[in-house]
């Protein structure tokens, strides 16, 4: 089979269908939620996260301040909050509010957990390289919180009450299918 050459400002679009997550952020008396497709673990030891955000963000600007955030793993049903939150500016808007989510207070960090998702993690800001339009936030993990029933050995990703969103382009999203096994 050839291949068709696509352009290379899709390459994203190919590999990016890891879990579309809500990172909060928190400096003094300010918290913001934002949507982000970009997330991806980066160590085993110590645990490290890493997620990229565009440098014009506000949740960019409260992460460098206070050197900290959260990675909140959405449920499926979230459709309409996640979106939301992607749209809408942190910097006029108090997102908790206007896109109906709870704060949960966390364990190591100021910035609120988010209540209606699956789990979070919370990050100690380690490194923020630059690359192009965004700079990678390298969070060391703090702590990992998960709602019971979900999460086991990995995150049942196959039970209803457990299904995560995926970003594929613009407002196209899916939810992941059977487990297969080898």
């Amino acid at each position: 089979m050839a291949f068709a050459e696509l352009p290379v400002e899709r390459a994203n679009r190919l590999i990016n269908h890891g879990p579309t997550v809500l990172v909060t952020s928190k400096y003094q008396e300010k918290a913001n939620i934002m949507t982000a497709a970009w997330c991806m673990p980066t160590s085993h030891n110590p645990p490290m996260v890493a997620v990229s955000i565009g440098v014009t963000r506000f949740s960019h600007e409260l992460i460098l301040k206070s050197s900290e955030f959260a990675i909140n793993v959405l449920h499926s049903k979230l459709l309409r909050e996640m979106w939301c939150c992607g749209t809408k500016s942190g910097r006029t808007n108090d997102k908790f509010s206007l896109c109906g989510l709870t704060p949960v207070v966390g364990k190591h960090i100021e910035a609120p957990l988010i209540g209606e998702c699956l789990g979070a993690i919370e990050c100690r800001l380690e490194s923020h390289p630059t690359a192009g339009d965004h700079s990678i936030m390298v969070g060391q993990v703090l702590a990992v919180w998960a709602k019971p029933g979900v999460f086991d050995d990995r995150l049942r990703v196959e039970k209803v009450d457990a299904q995560t969103l995926h970003h594929l382009r613009d407002k196209d999203f899916c939810t992941p299918g059977k487990i297969v096994k080898i």
